[in-house]
């Protein structure tokens, strides 16, 4: 989606200039008096654009776009008719005209004017002569146009060559003159208590969420002079009560139109006050957006609290005689649609109702053993915020969930409330919150002053619970439904992403970029290399990159967690208590307090300080395991105050399970490629020797990812003084049983050669030994030959040629010919009659061997083949052995785009020319 924003003034026309004239087709008859053109428009004031692409989620996009325009512009009255028009025209257009979408919202003195332009001008309204009939009601699309005719006091249909567009007029409803929303005259002890001046913040945040105004209530408030705060971000003061993919975050607040709410704002000593805030977005002359906050201290958050709408009459009844519901006499209406917002308006209006300095949601986990903190108000919301506190036994337990509980006085009965340790709250009242007998959460309100509460304000908060409870059990199944279909999605996808890899460094690096941020704000990896070695830190991630190195260095001072193999997470509190003594130190040296006599500030302290409040929330340890033993540790961590959502620690347990297993793929795949690739150098000669008048090269090139040994294979070596064997060969098949054939034809032909014996004995009794390997043995072509270098220059060869391709001479002259005639193969047959031919190299030959990756290098049907190699070979006239190798691997590598398949090597040999003196 696109948009535009333009200031006010009479809009230019939009639409293309240089097109043909307008057409325009009004409805006749009793629809005729609802049409009128732009012309009777009265001056536009604001304008606002978007386009919308065909797709079905734009219809959403679009409500959104011009909910939130009219809302800015404050045009609240007539929002719900305007976006149910748009609803009904934008899903004309993308879904069942297919084209985008152009919406256009204008302003006036008398309302708002909103078009819809699509790009399908066919569509045309037929013109009839007596009332339009549109259709039925119930149908499933042509709605728009009776909607229209319904709700807009003028609309009507304009058409270009290009374009159809449908406009609507909305006129502002005439307001009495008079308050809107008053209250009741009180008794002056019923008002609402504030600590003598109330003092209103005044805080002007940008586009980018940075500050630009802080007037003097702020800084009296928050104790933040105004040019410290001017430019940076609001999220550095902000203590946000936001759940991540729940709720609305702060980010998404300051773009809404208007906001209300409560939340914290850090001061200058580091505490958090509790505020009660009041956004309105709004922008300049130029057209550039801002928004404007109003902060008051929480309790007195009657100055800018907007009013319940209640009837005025009586409360238990509706203007008919109905009964109103008791959940939102309590809520009040509209209730949030989120279980966040309505855990925070319950805790809010149960704070309210009994004039409390705090409040606190507990939510019950699915087995009822625990209690995991959801909304707290007038408390460190960060703190506490999903911390868990067992219900029946065990230290810290909660010994007020079941029955409502009164306390007097917490400190004459210390733990009884855990959430409220250290926050100075005195008395308190908590209500279960209780559906079909089963406990789901637990509701209480806190005072600083002890004895505050009595049975009485028991039984209302207990009536209230009861209103609530099945709203949020209903709430938080169906947040709980979402959650796992999105962890469901990204169980997924992990699976997919680690399943898709077999390098271990990369592994790693995915199981950290999977959990950050979406899981926990930073992660560390350990691994194992057995059972007798200690875990090893392999992998540290933050969603700040800055923070990585000191995290790093701190793990690196902590004793690594003991690898437990027992499932599920568990609590790791060393890093967390590490972080704040070594943040203590740094603070401590800053001030000059460490004995040192200078008061210089530590280069250090900030990365130290930092990394300590990155560390200092809750951390938590996930064993790696895999094939019953643990491989590592998968640690996830929260920055200060904060906490895990069970929820969370159970996607993070199944995700370390799919994990561990994808790593110790990763290890079992390293260790057989090393293996693989160890075992294929093994069976190659470890160099070649120089041999006095001839020149030898040979490129070997393994096909695949190194994780099988070839068959392929090649040798020269000297036999006895002045003749030199040599052989290049192919082994049916790959893996261990070729690798085996493979290095008994390597290591026999250097014995056998050595004894003695003729090129013919030697491949027979090689074809012996083969054969003896029974089931293990394979097939082997081989060409095998003896060089003799000549006082001449020349060379002479006696080769014999089992299966091979043939080897093919180069002359001087460029012609090419096969130097030996095939015979049998090996590992087929026991009597093998085998012969050898002799062949000599003149100066300036080449003798080019090659295996059948070479030759059977294919491109779709065509095949490279003897042929072609001769072809190449051709061009090789007056290279070195090395440039020929060179050149015949280049020409096969380059016919055909596909990696090659089979394993190839090139041996060739040449005969240098004669000097001339």
């Amino acid at each position: 989606m696109t948009t535009g924003l333009i200031p006010g003034g009479q809009p230019p026309d939009p639409r293309p200039t240089g097109s043909l004239p307008q057409q325009r087709r009004e409805p006749v008859g009793p629809a005729a008096q609802h049409v009128e053109n732009r012309s009777r428009s009265s001056v536009i004031t604001a304008r606002a654009a978007a386009s919308f692409e065909p797709v079905g989620r734009s219809v959403a996009s679009a409500r959104s776009f011009v909910r939130d325009t009219l809302q800015g512009w404050g045009f609240a009255d007539i929002v719900d008719d305007a976006v149910v028009l748009t609803s009904e025209l934008v899903t004309n257009a993308v879904v069942h005209a297919g084209t985008s979408a152009d919406v256009l919202c204008l302003r006036s003195d008398e309302g708002a004017r909103i078009e819809v332009a699509d790009r399908y001008p066919e569509r045309e309204i037929p013109l009839q002569a007596t009332a339009i009939n549109m259709g039925s009601p119930d149908r499933e699309g042509g709605r728009g146009l009776q909607l229209c005719a319904a709700l807009a006091g003028r609309w009507g249909v304009e058409y270009t060559p290009t374009h159809k567009t449908v406009w609507f007029q909305l006129d502002l409803p005439a307001r009495a003159v008079g308050t809107r929303a008053a209250g009741p005259a009180l008794p002056s002890e019923l008002l609402p208590l504030a600590d003598g001046r109330v003092r209103v913040a005044v805080i002007q945040i940008d586009r980018t969420g940075h500050i630009t105004a802080w007037n003097e209530d702020a800084e009296e408030l928050f104790g933040y002079p105004a040019e410290q705060v001017t430019g940076k971000p609001l999220t550095d003061l902000a203590a946000w009560p936001h759940t991540p993919g729940t709720s609305t975050g702060i980010a998404e607040a300051l773009r809404l139109s208007r906001w209300e709410g409560s939340y914290g704002i850090r001061t200058v000593t580091g505490r958090v006050t509790p505020v009660y805030a009041s956004h309105l977005r709004v922008r300049d002359t130029g057209g550039e957006p801002s928004t404007v906050c109003l902060l008051v201290r929480d309790h007195e958050r009657a100055v800018l609290q907007t009013p319940l709408r209640v009837p005025a009459s009586d409360t238990s009844t509706g203007s008919e005689g109905q009964s109103t519901d008791p959940f939102e006499v309590f809520i009040g209406s509209p209730a949030p649609d989120d279980l966040d917002g309505l855990l925070q308006r319950t805790v809010e209006r149960a704070r309210d109702m009994l004039d409390g300095d705090s409040a606190f949601l507990l939510l019950a986990t699915d087995d009822e053993t625990e209690l995991e903190v959801r909304a707290p108000t007038g408390l460190p919301s960060a703190r506490q915020r999903f911390a868990r506190v067992p219900v029946e036994a065990g230290p810290g337990r909660y010994g007020s969930a079941r029955m409502p509980a009164v306390h007097d006085d917490l400190t004459a009965v210390p733990g009884a409330v855990p959430l409220l340790n250290g926050t100075g709250m005195r008395s308190v009242v908590t209500v279960p919150l209780k559906v079909e007998g089963r406990l789901t959460g637990s509701l209480g309100v806190a005072a600083e002053a002890p004895t505050r509460y009595s049975n009485e304000e028991a039984l209302r908060l207990q009536f209230a619970a009861d209103r609530i409870a099945l709203a949020v059990e209903s709430a938080r199944l169906g947040e709980l439904e979402r959650l796992r279909r999105g962890s469901l999605s990204f169980l997924v996808e992990a699976s997919d992403l680690l399943a898709g890899t077999l390098d271990r460094d990369q592994t790693l690096a995915l199981m950290a970029q999977m959990t950050v941020p979406t899981l926990a704000t930073w992660c560390a990896v350990y691994t194992i290399a057995d059972q007798a070695s200690e875990p090893y830190l392999s992998y540290v991630l933050h969603e700040d990159e800055e923070l990585i190195d000191g995290i790093k260095s701190l793990l690196t001072k902590v004793p690594p967690p003991d690898p437990v193999p027992t499932p599920g997470a568990r609590v790791w509190t060393a890093p967390g208590e590490v972080a704040h003594q070594a943040a203590l130190r740094s603070s401590m040296r800053s001030l000059g307090l460490s004995g040192s006599p200078t008061r210089q500030v530590t280069p250090g302290i900030g990365p130290t300080l930092a990394t300590a409040s990155a560390v200092g929330g809750e951390t938590v340890v996930l064993p790696l395991v895999a094939r019953n033993r643990v491989i590592g540790m998968l640690t996830l961590g929260k920055p200060t105050d904060e906490h895990f959502r069970q929820e969370i620690l159970e996607l993070a347990e199944d995700l370390s399970r799919r994990a561990a297993l994808a790593l110790d793929n990763a290890r079992l795949y390293s260790e057989r490629t090393a293996i693989s690739q160890s075992l294929q150098r093994s069976l190659l000669p470890p160099g070649l020797p120089e041999i006095d008048g001839v020149e030898v090269d040979v490129i070997y090139r393994a096909a695949g990812e190194g994780n099988e040994v070839g068959g392929d294979f090649y040798d020269v070596f000297p036999i006895r003084d002045g003749a030199y064997g040599f052989a290049i060969g192919d082994v049916c098949g790959t893996g261990p049983n070729a690798a085996a054939v493979t290095g008994l034809a390597r290591h026999a032909l250097r014995l056998l050669a050595r004894e003695g014996l003729s090129g013919p004995a030697v491949l027979e009794r090689l074809n012996s030994a083969i054969l003896d390997e029974g089931a293990r043995s394979r097939f082997l072509t081989l060409l095998y030959g003896e060089l003799r270098p000549q006082e001449d220059g020349s060379a002479e060869l006696k080769v014999v040629c089992a299966g091979h391709p043939l080897p093919l001479r180069l002359r001087q002259d460029g012609s090419v010919e096969p130097a030996a005639e095939p015979q049998p193969l090996l590992g087929v047959i026991e009597d093998l009659e085998l012969y050898e031919q002799t062949v000599t190299l003149e100066p300036g030959d080449v003798l080019l061997c090659v295996t059948d990756g070479v030759t059977e290098r294919r491109e779709g049907a065509r095949m490279l083949g003897d042929d072609g190699l001769a072809d190449v070979l051709t061009t090789c006239t007056g290279l070195t052995a090395g440039a020929v190798a060179a050149r015949i691997m280049r020409a096969v590598e380059r016919f055909a785009s596909d990696a090659p398949s089979d394993d190839m090597a090139i041996l060739t040999m040449r005969v240098p020319g004669l000097h001339k003196d």
